[in-house]
């Protein structure tokens, strides 16, 4: 057992906040078992995503790669078949791999979210019928058809594919077997969904029709913990991918949990009176929609009133109380089996979410550290604990954990191990972090929203970039809620950033295509 490489329990939350983690807030939200990870482990209070949106973001996180490199720019496309992952070399290497939870590595989830394409495709499709397919609910309506052998590196699937009160997937076949009602199990997403303490100012806050237990969260923690007993009793070493779909809206914690939090005791943030008028364009288009007018149920928009900015406050705390209770029964099963000691354990989020800063709600193309910033924890045999300002990547995830575990790196991973700061909270990888974010041209055309937008994080300041010509600057350390626009105020530092920036963008450049590809 002593001989063997470490496991890895990677374990990722969706659209949760780097501020919504006890260790991180001096709210009222209460994670004692993060925090107690967290104070086993290297806190990252400076990482930053490659792009705040899921499916991109997530493929980063798979990949090492930016999303201009893996292709998947927009929750409108399923990462190729082809790609190389970091699970896939992890496979290679002997492990068991398993992703229990949400995937969104495919489109199949968020096909009713966005506007379909016209016409033909630029290139023809290479791959078996059907491989981009795993991820569309109606698979798991009935009995699943089988699964491929080979999910982007994973062995082994138990996919909880939707958000909110809604299941799909395995979950759904999971909730079925154990008496939940078809009905309330997969109710449209509008405000006829079955449930109790529906707010009166955004159906999307409400408690679930069905008892606690049958919950994604609880979904998910059973089959990790499945997972790593099984382990227990393996020569081989394993890797969970323990993908929790909350804290996405809809906001539906089950049970007691929706009650966890008052809203009228819940703090609201003194920026959601920001005029923004000095943001992009389409930021106050945004702030202008009320919730309830959205264009579809995950449309960005603004956060309607205070009454409901504390509901959705108070059921997310729910919903992030909910993940801490079974992140801890999780790692109380580690403890309990005997691999906690030969275990590195990671915890962060796919991306944030504004939640009435600056006025604005929910995520997409609102390149605020509320959607950029996320929660990271590393815990690894021989990482002392501590915290470090070091910046960090989603992308880097990849490469650290090949290189904790002794396996090679592949080309084209843009992503960085942050080894060196484990071994020295005090290190560095990396002088700034690049953040991407595309929608098709068909949606630039018809929204407000910039068909381009590219972020550089440094050190200390935020400058951020739109194909409209329009920018921000700011002071991160001088101004951390970002109220004050130093575009147009500091040029000079204007010019240093935009020139930092075209370097980056330089750097980022994919020098990977066309090298040849791995049998």
């Amino acid at each position: 057992m002593t001989n063997r490489k470490p496991n890895v329990l990677f374990i990722i939350t969706d659209q949760q906040r780097a501020d919504h983690v006890g260790y991180a807030s001096d709210s009222a939200l209460r994670t004692p078992h993060i925090d107690a990870l967290a104070a086993e482990g290297r806190v990252f209070h400076n990482a930053w995503v490659a792009n705040p949106v899921c499916m991109p973001n997530r493929c980063s996180i798979m990949t090492g790669r930016l999303p201009s490199s893996h292709s998947v720019i927009f929750n409108d496309r399923s990462l190729p078949w082809s790609a190389n992952t970091f699970v896939r070399t992890f496979r290679a290497a002997g492990y068991r791999t398993a992703l229990l939870g949400k995937s969104h590595l495919q489109h199949g989830q968020s096909r009713n979210a966005v506007m379909p394409y016209r016409g033909a495709g630029p290139e023809a499709d290479p791959f078996p019928k059907g491989w981009d397919q795993i991820e569309d609910e109606e698979r798991y309506w009935q009995d699943p058809i089988p699964a491929p052998e080979d999910f982007y590196g994973f062995e082994r699937l138990a996919l909880a594919i939707d958000h909110g009160a809604r299941l799909s997937g395995h979950h759904l076949r999971w909730a079925l077997k154990r008496g939940g009602q078809r009905e309330t199990l997969i109710p449209d997403y509008d405000a006829t969904a079955p449930g109790a303490h529906r707010s009166e100012h955004w159906w999307q806050i409400y408690q679930p029709p069905y008892e606690e237990g049958l919950h994604s969260t609880h979904f998910v923690a059973e089959e990790t913990l499945a997972f790593l007993r099984e382990g227990a009793n393996s020569e081989a070493p394993w890797l969970a991918f323990c993908s929790f779909p909350d804290p996405h809206h809809p906001l539906t914690p089950p049970g007691d949990w929706f009650f966890r939090h008052r809203p009228e005791a819940m703090t609201l943030p003194a920026s959601r009176f920001d005029d923004l008028a000095d943001a992009p364009k389409h930021l106050r288009h945004f702030a202008a929609i009320h919730p309830r007018d959205q264009r579809n149920w995950v449309a960005p928009c603004g956060y309607g009133e205070d009454a409901l900015l504390a509901q959705a406050l108070a059921a997310t705390f729910g919903m992030v109380e909910l993940i801490d209770d079974r992140i801890g029964a999780i790692l109380q099963g580690l403890e309990a089996t005997g691999q906690a000691a030969h275990t590195i354990v990671v915890f962060t989020s796919d991306h944030g979410d504004m939640m009435g800063d600056h006025g604005l709600f929910l995520k997409g193309f609102m390149h605020y550290r509320g959607t950029l910033q996320v929660p990271l924890v590393i815990k690894a045999p021989g990482v002392a604990p501590g915290a470090t300002d070091a910046l960090a990547c989603s992308m880097d995830l990849g490469p650290t954990l090949l290189e904790l575990c002794g396996l090679p790196a592949y080309e084209g991973m843009q992503g960085r191990s942050l080894q060196p700061v484990l071994a020295a909270a005090e290190a560095s990888v990396r002088d700034h972090v690049l953040i991407e974010d595309d929608v098709a041209p068909l949606v630039a055309r018809r929204t407000p929203i910039p068909g381009k937008t590219r972020t550089l994080i440094t050190e200390r300041h935020r400058y951020t970039r739109n194909s409209k010509g329009e920018d921000q600057l700011f002071d991160l350390r001088d101004d951390p809620d970002e109220m004050r626009d130093l575009s147009a105020r500091d040029p000079a530092l204007r010019a240093q950033l935009l020139e930092r920036l075209a370097d980056a963008l330089l750097a980022a450049d994919d020098a990977a295509r066309g090298t040849p590809v791995t049998g």
